[in-house]
């Protein structure tokens, strides 16, 4: 077990940020910066034993401030979209930032994937590297309602998994959804797409959404959709079928309703890359998985290394609440209270076959 921390870079305010890496007994190598919660690198073996890289990122902390599509960040205060930006509360209405055509999206312009987080690095449980990072949200940024304090702790475990667990509390009714935005490539940059990922996704039902990419508020089965993935199917299988809900979003940018009860540990979904043998399960306890595909990510983005990346070159597993839930009442509630702690944790393991 392992943990360093070493300089990353300077901000324009003079802000110094560090980069810390935790490595397992095994060798598994996961590097994290406190700005935004980013995760710059994810190192595991492949089936032969050699390391790569599974997450797609950049080199310089310049390129997350300038350039970032949310690559590998903590996104918050509410991961998804919200429509037309605005939501009500106890009789008052909200009016947030609309940074994604008319919707707010992934907690507006400055959310917490661009703020720099309280970082404490320490040995978890079982002898495992863990960072915590720390943020306090003041009462009205980005519009939302009450001064909200959050906590994120990232474990790598000694069966190579990454966990994260968040926690938080507000002082004033407030609403709250928050995810990690990785992008994933198993083959560690072999492959320049994902299409070839075998993809399963433990849900018998889906969100639809309508043009702007918001859920209609129904619960569709996914049993005759190009969104069945109950068996393991090929990402790239059926992503360009003639399907309303595929040409919308230019693939998969949909939210999955995870099987079994919210609140425990459980399966959300497994993806294999063929030629690494490399697998990925992602166990959470939040309601529903956002699917996406890298549908917009520039043809051409120079990332780390000689690494260049475009249309579908990761994917996302975003473990969340369902979007737009504030203005849906039939879905899960992301009301937090005075009194009340958020908590939620998600686990991604990597084995191969």
């Amino acid at each position: 077990m392992e943990i360093r921390k070493s300089p990353y870079g300077t901000l324009d305010d003079g802000t110094q940020v560090a980069l810390y890496s935790l490595v397992n007994h095994q060798g598994m190598t996961v590097r994290i910066t406190p700005y935004g919660g980013v995760v710059t690198a994810l190192k595991v073996p492949d089936g032969e034993g050699r390391m790569g890289d599974v997450v797609l990122g950049f080199d310089r902390l310049r390129d997350y401030v300038e350039r970032n599509p949310f690559f590998g960040c903590l996104v918050g205060r509410y991961a998804n979209r919200i429509a037309q930006g605005r939501f009500a509360l106890e009789g008052v209405e909200y009016q947030l930032a609309r940074n994604d055509g008319p919707n707010a999206l992934h907690g507006g312009l400055r959310g917490f994937d661009k703020q720099v987080w309280q970082a404490w690095a320490r040995e978890g449980p079982a002898d495992e590297p863990m960072l915590e990072l720390s943020l306090l949200s003041p009462d009205g940024e980005e519009g939302y309602p009450g001064t909200l304090s959050v906590r994120a702790a990232y474990t790598v475990t000694s069966d190579n998994g990454l966990r994260i667990d968040y926690q938080a509390t507000t002082d004033k009714t407030t609403i709250l959804n928050l995810t990690n935005h990785s992008y994933f490539n198993l083959s560690a940059g072999r492959q320049k797409t994902v299409l070839d990922h075998e993809l399963m996704i433990n849900a018998d039902a889906f969100t639809p959404v309508d043009e702007i990419l918001v859920p209609t508020g129904q619960i569709q089965p996914v049993a005759g959709t190009p969104l069945d993935f109950r068996q393991p199917t090929p990402i790239g299988a059926r992503i360009d079928a003639d399907d309303e809900q595929l040409q919308i979003a230019g693939g998969y940018d949909h939210n999955w309703v995870i099987n079994g009860e919210a609140g425990r540990l459980r399966l959300a979904a497994r993806v294999h890359e063929p030629e690494s043998g490399r697998v990925m399960e992602v166990f959470t306890t939040e309601p529903g998985v956002q699917v996406y595909t890298g549908n917009m990510l520039p043809k051409e983005l120079p990332g780390k290394g000689e690494h260049t990346y475009g249309l579908r070159g990761g994917f996302c597993l975003e473990t969340q609440h369902f979007p737009d839930s504030p203005n849906q009442p039939a879905f899960p509630s992301t009301r937090l209270e005075p009194g009340q702690t958020f908590r939620s944790s998600t686990l991604y393991r990597f084995s191969v076959v």
